[in-house]
């Protein structure tokens, strides 16, 4: 492959391309579903092929295929150069690194050494275990996901990489005749079967029902501008959708971020510490290494409340004069490459759950996210939790239905007044322009801010 790849790459160059690089991606995917007893969903899936960029005039020109035939390589080559050609944009050299290099994930468990009935059995047995009184739907699944990548570029790096993702969840829907509520709860991240072989399946599927019936009995969250303390899952959410979307380099220069002119500014407390780090180990979104060649690297945005940095690709780099970060990524082989995330979160503080909870006089704790908003454009924060935890005199007192948060995502970090020890991140999907979508993780400590909460449902 290797070899290939190389005389693809000095086509490119004999071209006309001022720089050049050549991936070549093979995908396998599982994914398996499951509803009251029954499987519902089952489907592998398996896509490979070589992606070609050529760098031209301050332009990048694709082209991608899935042969490996001579003649189709050299018309790829030619269309990649071409592609990049036209009234010349700007005289940015790409210069990366050279690097060597063939690394592979280690796991405890390969999922290609289990049995697709084995998977089957795991998601069966999540949900035979949330059987409860009032639960009405119990949902498992699991997914797996491995990438073998090949990479190569004009400057002379040679990489191999692979990543194994596994995912398993259950939820539980739980209905009295008079309301709906639901919960879910389960493992992920960059490992094999060993993250579901760990799991206490039983105990996960029984937890999960439990609380989905405690849920019917919530009570509607007070609205207002209160005391919050956000759990790792919504403090990673703020951190993603607004914060970090808003970090990505290539956002910044098309002056598409409300970040764009803030760096050595002071932008929250300082509490607050920011970070993107792709290589934490056993997180959903950590890489070795990015789409572009780019080693992975940890990349601190905000620090004791300064702002100091984006996340950049090569691209990026070169226009702002810096490094790039190893945030150069794509979906697969057959999309373009942006500035993205991979692990993005709130560093942690010097508090207890608890001693932020004693010191609240009256405020809400919320637990797991519904969803949220991007806005990296005006900075506001729009989110939906779960469900919450009223706060009364430094006590629990009742536990709340799903409700939403909004505000301004500075302003919000600028109250924050503590942060919890204690740091979480959760794995998930990120998108980018149309249906273009990355696999990450978001999270961070419990922080206790003043946000605008709206009523509960």
């Amino acid at each position: 492959m290797n070899d290939i790849l190389k005389k693809t790459i000095d086509m490119m160059m004999k071209n006309g391309a001022e720089f050049c690089d050549a991936r070549s991606q093979t995908i396998r995917s599982v994914a398996i579903q499951s509803l009251n007893d029954d499987i519902r969903h089952l489907n592998q899936e398996r896509s490979g092929g070589v992606c070609l960029r050529a760098w031209k005039g301050g332009r990048w020109g694709y082209a991608t295929i899935s042969s490996f035939d001579h003649n189709d390589l050299k018309e790829a080559a030619e269309h990649a150069v071409r592609n990049a050609s036209g009234m010349k944009r700007n005289s940015l050299k790409i210069e990366p690194k050279i690097i060597m290099d063939k690394c592979r994930q280690n796991t405890k468990i390969h999922p290609d050494d289990v049995d697709l009935s084995e998977k089957i059995a795991a998601v069966l047995d999540v949900g035979k275990a949330q059987t409860a009184e009032n639960v009405v739907n119990r949902i498992g699944s699991y997914s797996e996901e491995i990438k073998k990548n090949t990479f190569l570029n004009s400057s002379g790096s040679e990489i191999e990489w692979d990543e194994v993702r596994t995912r398993f969840r259950a939820m539980s829907v739980a209905s009295d005749g008079t309301g709906i509520e639901r919960y879910y709860d389960g493992p992920d991240g960059t490992a094999g079967f060993e993250l579901v072989k760990d799991t206490d399946i039983e105990r996960l599927g029984r937890e999960t029902a439990k609380e989905s019936v405690l849920l019917l009995k919530a009570e509607r969250a007070p609205s207002g501008l209160l005391t919050v303390i956000t759990d790792p899952m919504m403090s990673g959410l703020l951190a993603h959708e607004v914060m970090g979307h808003a970090s990505e380099a290539d956002e910044v220069i098309k002056k598409r971020s409300f970040l764009s002119e803030v760096c050595g500014k002071k932008v929250a407390s300082p509490v607050i510490s920011m970070f993107d780090d792709g290589t934490v180990k056993g997180a959903h979104g950590s890489i070795p290494y990015d789409d572009e060649g780019t080693r992975s690297s940890k990349t601190q945005i905000i620090k004791d409340g300064v702002y100091t940095g984006y996340m950049h690709n090569l691209e990026t780099a070169a226009f702002m004069n810096v490094s790039p970060t190893g945030n150069g990524r794509a979906e697969n082989f057959g999309k373009r490459v942006w500035a993205r995330m991979t692990n993005t979160y709130f560093g942690p503080g010097d508090r207890t759950l608890d001693e932020m909870i004693q010191d609240t006089k009256y405020g809400i704790l919320c637990d797991k996210m519904v969803n949220g908003m991007e806005d990296p454009v005006g900075g506001g924060f729009e989110a939906k939790s779960l469900r919450g935890f009223l706060i009364e005199n430094g006590r629990i007192t009742k536990m709340l239905t799903s409700f939403t948060l909004t505000g301004r995502a500075l302003e919000i970090l600028q109250t924050t007044d503590a942060a919890s020890k204690e740091m979480i991140l959760d794995g998930g999907m990120c998108g980018k322009g149309i249906e273009d979508w990355v696999n990450v993780s978001s999270g961070g400590p419990y922080c206790r801010s003043k946000i605008i909460i709206g009523g509960g449902t």
